[in-house]
């Protein structure tokens, strides 16, 4: 598995979404501008998300996207297949590999991928924006809340 652009701004998005949550409402241009995404990819990218249950948008001159659930109910996994990324690190083996016919390294790449999307599956939005780092790069940004924790611009 390759994480794709798409997958990596769909998770950075996401973030911003959760880390501007007290605000309700967040415009793409916002996220595009803080993140430096493209909007049009952007657009791109909260359809699947909004497809996905993971965010609803609200129209009129306050619009905006938020998120659709508690940001400790979105997992990592949730993003990434919203965003159409392929969480499976199957040998690949060509004509030579497949369930009927596997390769010898068929199960090991099998139990791996298994793993690996468990581990995606535990980590949540809420765990990910609460992280030092992500509070700090936040806080550059000009966050004024992270989640339930407010936190203080000193310039």
């Amino acid at each position: 598995m390759k994480l794709t652009t798409k997958g990596r701004y769909a998770v950075t998005a996401m973030m911003d979404l959760a880390l501007h949550a007290k605000l309700n409402r967040i415009a793409l241009v916002d996220i595009a501008e803080r993140q430096s995404i493209s909007l049009s990819y952007l657009e791109q990218l909260f359809r699947n998300l909004r497809n996905a249950g993971l965010i609803k948008s609200v129209r009129g001159s306050k619009g905006g996207y938020m998120l659709a659930r508690s940001e400790k109910e979105i997992s990592l996994a949730d993003i990434l297949i919203a965003a159409d990324e392929h969480i499976n690190l199957a040998c690949g083996g060509g004509n030579t590999c497949s369930e009927v016919d596997p390769c010898l390294t068929h199960n090991l790449w099998t139990n791996l991928s298994q793993e690996f999307f468990e581990f995606l599956d535990s980590k949540k939005l809420s765990d990910l924006v609460r992280s030092r780092h992500v509070q700090t790069m936040a806080t550059q940004q000009d966050v004024t809340s992270i989640g339930d924790i407010p936190i203080h611009i000193s310039r």
